[in-house]
């Protein structure tokens, strides 16, 4: 009997080591919240949202089955409430941010690092980020159904084109010190190709 206990003691040890911190939670939330509003050409409102959206799911995986279980499906379908369609459609077209994380050799492996580099943000952090500790996506299955977010209209340009964050950009001129001049659009990251 006390061998079992000590088995199912190390089970739920093991089991819980996998579990993701607060601080790396909101690291990998924030990074990947700033790629989607730069790619998705988010709103300040839907900035906020899918930071906490990101954030909630982040904690809730804890091991391997919790990447794509119920806490990715809630996260689907938290972000087609705050996404129009076409930002949406857009959004599941990209494995980066559709399936951002990954089990590999007993750690987590955040896909949104082959495209971007971990310094490089395009814009402020939203408020969120400062008061958010989580939990939206443990109450009523509409929380983000009857929040008014606004949404942009479709729009003709890619990633970069000028959107509500493009003053807010943290993002620097490769060989400068400084930031990258307001209005301008960073070059695409390695591996992108332009679509004509």
């Amino acid at each position: 009997m006390k061998k079992m206990f000590t088995l199912a003691l190390l089970m739920a040890m093991t089991i819980t080591a996998t579990a993701m911190s607060y601080t790396t939670a909101k690291s990998e939330a924030l990074f990947l919240s700033d790629k989607m509003a730069y790619e998705l050409n988010l709103t300040p409102a839907q900035y906020e949202a899918v930071y906490e959206i990101n954030l909630d799911y982040l904690l809730c995986i804890d091991n391997r089955a919790d990447v794509f279980g119920p806490w990715w499906n809630r996260r689907n379908a938290d972000l087609r409430y705050v996404l129009s369609a076409w930002q949406y459609d857009k959004y599941v077209s990209l494995a980066h941010f559709y399936r951002p994380v990954s089990w590999h050799h007993s750690g987590w492996r955040f896909g949104i690092y082959a495209r971007y580099g971990h310094d490089r943000f395009f814009n402020h952090h939203p408020g969120a980020h400062a008061t958010y500790r989580g939990g939206n996506n443990r109450m009523a299955d509409r929380f983000y159904a009857n929040r008014i977010v606004n949404k942009p209209p479709r729009h003709a340009g890619g990633p970069g084109a000028p959107h509500p964050h493009g003053t807010g950009s943290t993002w620097r001129h490769p060989g400068s010190n400084g930031p990258h001049p307001a209005g301008a659009t960073p070059p695409p990251p390695p591996g992108h190709r332009r679509h004509r």
